[in-house]
Order: structure tokens, then sequence, then C-alpha cells
């Protein structure tokens, strides 16, 4: 992966995670139409990071990284901001999901 691609990676996360706190508090609020503007143009600038990056690493690298390093951040978000909670199976299924990417993505066999 280029730095170019690393830091493509790394604006559509952030703006996923944007995205995601946004609709949260969407979800919270009183239904405001502010928040889920945001929260879709959010989300199409992410997807429109994410089609850049299928065109310059592929889709199973692209997706796969993206999904393991979004697991990873927006639970965090979820539990240390917005105060919500995970079961030790949910936490198992976390760990594996991270594993399983990790084992997708290893250049092994190439």
């Amino acid at each position: 992966m280029t730095p170019t691609s690393f830091a493509l990676l790394i604006l559509s996360t952030t703006i996923f995670i944007a995205a995601a706190s946004s609709a949260k508090t969407w979800a919270l609020s009183s239904n405001s139409l502010v928040w889920l503007a945001l929260t879709l143009v959010l989300y199409t600038i992410g997807n429109l990071i994410m089609l850049r990056l299928i065109r310059d690493v592929g889709m199973a690298s692209a997706l796969s990284l993206s999904a393991v390093v979004q697991l990873v951040a927006v639970n965090a978000v979820a539990l240390f901001f917005f105060g919500e909670k995970v079961t030790a199976m949910q936490g198992a299924g976390l760990v594996l999901a991270v594993l399983a990417v990790a084992l997708i993505s290893l250049p092994l066999g190439e």
C-alpha cells in the first residue's frame, strides 16, 4: 500500500467515524434533519474516497482493511464517547473479526 493509499484509508475512516457519530447523535436527538443531512453527506464523501482506494489497491484489500479499521475505531467511539457496552461474546466477535481481516490481508502466497 502506497503512502497515498494509506492516507486515504485514514481519511475515509475518520470521515466514517464522524458519520457514525453523527448518526448516533441524530438517533439520540429529536430526529433533527441537520444531523441526518450531515450523516448522509459524510457517508457519501467516505464512500467516494473508498472508490479511489478500490481503484488503487483492489476491492478485496481496500474493503477488508477499511472494515477492520472502522470496526475497531467505531467501537472505540461507541464505548468511550457514547457509553455503550459490549458483552464478552461481542468482544470475542470483535477480536475474531480483526483476526479474520488480518489473515485475509496478509500478502502470503503472492
